[in-house]
């Protein structure tokens, strides 16, 4: 179904539900939806597609499901399919290892498929991130590889040393080596925590320094005061303040900077007066 997703035009959930690995988890049953699986089929424009509701590679989902999703994606060559895990360390036992069988055990791939982690801080990129770019080493046509930084829970440095990984990380001099798509985002709910302006400018210049291509897609339920157009009066009620500013929740983020929790569509996406809505290039995702 068409989804609000910033950066994607359908969601597709064969699979929904996870369980809490790190700070940034919601924790719901895992559910196979076989009456699902077949969906991508039957929609003939070219969509990017994301499966926005569970973890594939989580250890509940059996391994010949996974494989039999990939034989969807493969038939379904129209489509560009962004999946998203927490678990990239699954991804070769079941694709190219002795779980899945080898499906793709001649380092065969599919070009319309981007693998992206998620990593809401500093010790789940450094643990994930060269978990992800294992994946060359079984095959370089996995054209897209990406992160996605959401919810954004603290400060991010990927141009840091990576972990070294069986050897790998020797020719991965950081974490942004080898990474062709970064998204940032803050976390929404009515728990939803504050992100600070300056972890996502970091990330964006990191991104920009590097040349790899960066997607701002939300502030989440707060928005920093100095993302204003005209600077908020932090006092709550005070005569002066913009009205969507009287009686919302505020929070301090730093010495003279505040956080108003307005909700998601009030906060935008707007980082420094622009919004950022930079994708992987063509060239990369062909074979």
């Amino acid at each position: 179904m068409p989804t609000q997703i910033e950066w994607a035009d359908e969601v597709w959930n064969p699979v929904t539900g996870c369980s809490p690995v790190s700070k940034g988890c919601e924790n719901f049953r895992v559910t196979l939806h076989e009456d699902r699986l077949y969906e991508p089929l039957k929609w003939k424009k070219p969509r990017r597609i994301v499966c926005s509701m569970g973890d594939l590679f989580h250890p509940d989902v059996p391994a010949g499901y996974i494989t039999a999703i990939y034989d969807v994606m493969e038939h379904a060559s129209q489509h560009t399919f962004i999946v998203l895990t927490k678990r990239p360390g699954r991804i070769i036992s079941v694709l190219y290892g002795e779980e899945g069988r080898w499906h793709y055990g001649g380092g065969d791939f599919l070009p319309n498929v981007w693998h992206l982690v998620t990593a809401e801080n500093q010790e789940m990129a450094n643990k994930r991130i060269p978990e992800l770019l294992m994946l060359r080493e079984y095959s370089a046509g996995w054209r897209v590889l990406g992160v996605s930084v959401e919810p954004m829970l603290g400060p991010i440095a990927l141009n840091a040393i990576c972990a070294v990984v069986d050897g790998f990380a020797q020719r991965v001099k950081t974490l942004l080596d080898g990474i062709d798509w970064v998204i940032c985002g803050g976390e929404t709910g009515p728990n939803a925590r504050s992100m600070h302006p300056d972890w996502v400018r970091s990330l964006r210049d990191q991104c920009v320094e590097a040349g790899v291509p960066f997607f701002f897609k939300q502030w989440g339920e707060w928005l920093p005061d100095d993302q204003v157009k005209e600077p908020l009066i932090v006092k709550m009620g005070h005569p002066g303040a913009p009205k969507w500013a009287i009686n919302k929740l505020v929070c301090n983020l730093s010495p003279g900077l505040h956080a108003f929790k307005v909700g998601k569509k009030a906060a935008g996406r707007l980082l420094d007066g622009r919004e950022w809505n930079e994708y992987p290039i063509r060239e990369k995702i062909e074979p």
